[in-house]
């Protein structure tokens, strides 16, 4: 249960501030919501409080949790993925959708590896880039760093 001003992570959209919660009638039939306000882009979200689990809406991660998160980034023992781009797409997204941080680590530096390889579709190059907004303004939240110095810690796990 989240409360007016908590943060939390909506899967694909990122860190928002719970701005709300609402009674609103909907087909004849009163339901709850979480009005959300997405802080990257100020987009605003109703999320029914039924439905909080199977949208994955989650808490940010502790400090404590991040450095799982550059484990993960510095894996390199994968196995290449020779599937068509569009069904890795869609692998990617299934696992970003998922809403856990450190899937969306795995899509990341899977997208950073294959990029290494051979040249990223569009729609795997937004999502790398989509990916790395993600991960970037969680971390720095729950480091309570600024976004650039995460972005340059992501940067020089790639570079090295």
């Amino acid at each position: 249960m989240f409360k007016v001003g908590d943060l939390a992570v909506y899967p694909a959209h990122g860190v928002g501030v719970i701005e709300s919660i609402e009674s609103k009638v909907i087909s004849g039939t009163k339901q709850d919501f979480y009005i959300m306000r997405i802080l990257d882009n100020e987009m605003i979200i109703m999320i029914p409080l039924d439905n909080v689990k199977s949208v994955g809406l989650r808490q940010l991660i502790e400090a404590t949790e991040v450095p799982k998160i550059f484990e993960i980034l510095k894996e390199r023992e994968i196995v290449p993925d020779n599937q068509t781009w569009n069904r890795r797409y869609r692998e990617y997204m299934d696992k970003i959708k998922t809403g856990s941080v450190f899937e969306l680590a795995e899509v990341l530096r899977d997208l950073f590896i294959l990029r290494e390889d051979k040249e990223l579709s569009f729609g795997e190059r937004k999502m790398l880039d989509t990916a790395r907004s993600l991960l970037v303004k969680e971390i720095s939240i729950a480091k309570d760093v600024d976004e650039s110095q995460v972005e340059q810690d992501i940067c020089g796990i790639f570079l090295s």
